[in-house]
């Protein structure tokens, strides 16, 4: 008999231990900036190993107070799990503590989106709760489409990609018109458009065309990413293959690129830009800092001001140059065969969140900074 109540109580307490388990992450600001609405990445296996999980578990994560945050699970195309993100706010040197175990999860609003629309000419677009962005496929290909990226301005944290379809599609409501929630006001035509990237090659800049496939990689309500081929991508005589993966994080005006090349080449010069249009703006700009930022007027199909139109372009590796050419203010490098390239772009507007040139100016100069110096995220317990 008291074997028994020993074994029993032994098995009531390893029951209770492994329900209690819980892991304790703490995250840290390297630098004086504050961080606001930052993505923070762990990996799945380290979670799910220390918290004994099966398949069917579900898991909470908790901020100090004791309340449950949002978290996605990232897939990047496999069958399991590879990452879990979250979403952290940081003063300068702030420490903060966040704690994952199991749980139920509570519901949280969906912050990003993206898809193929090939009920709109083959368009990927895509969107977070700041901004929105398009790029163009196949079906367009008649039109001389290029491989530059199309703004949408949006003053509302709802996303909007699917209702300015609709409305366009089925009820002829233009999204080149403000009706109270954002507008497309931007011109791409043959050009990078607002981030583009493409060889520089004598002199010249060999802007692409429209995408031959796209795939969604991963969406959620905290990360969209996708991929998209360009084949057949013209450089004089010679054909090259473009692969871009970008992904865009809820609360962020700035998409990360991953351009990787395949040709005949085992250095490649490229550029990624910024068209200026006819009425040129404001450049700033600061090769150390690895920084480029535009401010220009966002004019309607109508002819109609709709404010400040900003645009920015942030790079991970050095620039050779930053020069004005072909219409185009561009970040010059050298991609070599093989590896990969990663560059940021991203926009915003003076009716919601900038209301003047300087304030985008500091946030693309600020993104810049903290790149450099990511948070520091510790499994402590």
């Amino acid at each position: 008999m008291k074997i028994k109540f020993t074994l029993l109580l032994f098995s009531i307490l390893t029951l209770a231990s492994c329900a209690e388990k819980a892991i304790k992450v703490e995250v840290s600001n390297p630098t004086d900036n504050e961080r606001k609405n930052e993505i923070i990445s762990l990996f799945w296996s380290d979670i799910s190993v220390q918290l004994l999980l099966n398949d069917s578990d579900e898991l909470i994560i908790l901020d100090e107070a004791g309340a449950q945050i949002p978290y996605q699970l990232i897939f990047n195309e496999q069958s399991k799990a590879q990452e879990i993100i979250f979403s952290t706010s940081l003063l300068g040197s702030q420490k903060k503590t966040y704690e994952i175990k199991k749980g139920s999860p509570e519901y949280f609003k969906i912050l990003t989106h993206g898809r193929a629309v090939p009920e709109r000419k083959d368009d990927f677009a895509w969107e977070n709760d700041r901004i929105a962005f398009r790029m163009y496929g196949p079906a367009l290909a008649a039109e001389n489409a290029s491989n530059g990226v199309d703004i949408w301005l949006k003053r509302t944290e709802e996303l909007v990609l699917e209702k300015f379809y609709s409305d366009e599609l089925k009820n002829g409501i233009s999204y080149h018109e403000d009706h109270g929630l954002g507008l497309d006001c931007y011109k791409v035509a043959r050009t990078l458009g607002a981030g583009g990237i493409a060889p520089f090659v004598n002199d010249t800049l060999w802007v692409g065309r429209n995408y031959t496939s796209a795939t969604l990689i991963d969406q959620g309500p905290l990360r969209t990413s996708f991929r998209l081929v360009y084949e057949s991508a013209e450089l004089g005589n010679k054909t090259y293959t473009q692969t871009l993966t970008v992904s865009l994080d809820a609360g962020s005006q700035m998409n990360k690129a991953i351009v990787s090349y395949d040709g005949d080449f085992e250095f490649l010069p490229i550029a990624a830009g910024i068209w200026l249009h006819k009425e040129l703006g404001i450049i700033n700009y600061d090769i150390d800092k690895k920084y480029i930022a535009y401010a220009e007027n966002a004019v309607s199909d109508a002819g109609i001001h709709s404010g400040r139109n900003y645009v920015g372009l942030v790079f991970t590796n050095p620039l050779s140059e930053i020069c004005q050419h072909s219409e185009h203010i561009l970040g010059l490098s050298r991609y070599k065969k093989g590896r990969e390239f990663t560059y940021y772009f991203g926009s915003g507007w003076s009716k919601w969140g900038f209301e003047t040139d300087q304030e985008w100016f500091d946030y693309v100069e600020k993104f810049s900074q903290d790149i450099e110096m990511p948070l520091q995220v510790q499994i402590i317990k």
